[in-house]
């Protein structure tokens, strides 16, 4: 169930929270604020489809709750551990002439779309009234959200205090949760949104918003996690190779030997 009014007002807060961000970016001549805003865009949905919807207001409220939590402490980490524009947006800059109007739709508008995509299920949630009482599935949905919140933060701290520490210059971070997976900070990602999912199944009409959590879980995987950050990553610390035969790449496993 889809109700117009809380798509397109999901979508206005997406695309007002990027065009925010865009403005910053062109005065700072840094596209990577789209990366701090991206977190943001969620927490906008999540407030508007409350407001705007007729679903079960503790439903509604519980995935807020939730999307606030995830969404502004991974905007605090990302605009902490920010240190200039991020490769990517550099190399686009430099293929684009007039890049900072184009990055409004090519990275800021895309990934307000992606993010109004992926949140999917808390548009629904908003807009299904029944039923009108929590039951176990969305508290077994709060639980796995709240497990891949609580996982992503501790591996961006471990991740965060192994990359100051001047001692681990060309090291690779392979203690903690990255012991277990290579990149244990989307594995909480990934859970956090099956989890909001799971919430919004309740309703009975929300099965079909798989497609958002799975959109998230492609992506990560497949084009801007996983396998983007791995490009590269061999060249530039000389241990990662053998960390890659013991480790698993995303779901958190012993090591091998």
């Amino acid at each position: 169930m889809l109700d117009a009014a809380v798509q397109l007002a999901s979508l206005g807060a997406a695309l007002g929270v990027m065009l925010v961000a865009w403005l910053a970016s062109v005065v700072m001549r840094d596209a990577g604020v789209a990366d701090v805003a991206w977190g943001l865009a969620f927490v906008a949905i999540a407030l508007v489809a409350l407001v705007v919807g007729d679903g079960d207001e503790q439903r509604s409220l519980l995935i807020v709750i939730l999307v606030s939590i995830w969404g502004v402490r991974l905007a605090g980490y990302i605009a902490q551990r920010h240190d200039g524009e991020d490769r990517r947006y550099a190399a686009m800059r430099e293929r684009h002439e007039n890049f900072a109007l184009r990055s409004l739709w090519s990275v800021f508008g895309t990934q307000a779309l992606i993010a109004w995509f992926i949140s999917l299920p808390i548009q629904v949630a908003a807009t299904d009234p029944t039923p009108a009482t929590l039951g176990v599935l969305a508290w077994a949905g709060a639980a796995v959200a709240a497990f891949g919140i609580l996982f992503e933060a501790i591996a961006d701290a471990q991740l965060r205090a192994f990359t100051k520490d001047p001692e681990s210059e060309g090291k690779v971070m392979d203690q903690g949760l990255w012991r277990y997976s290579r990149h244990p900070n989307y594995f909480g990602e990934v859970c956090v949104w099956w989890g909001i999912w799971l919430i919004a199944l309740e309703t009975g009409s929300a099965w079909w918003t798989a497609i958002g959590p799975a959109l998230l879980t492609f992506l990560l995987l497949r084009v801007s996690g996983v396998a983007l950050t791995e490009k590269t990553i061999s060249s530039r610390r000389p241990g990662y190779a053998d960390y890659v035969k013991r480790t698993s790449a995303f779901l958190p496993r012993s090591p091998k030997g």
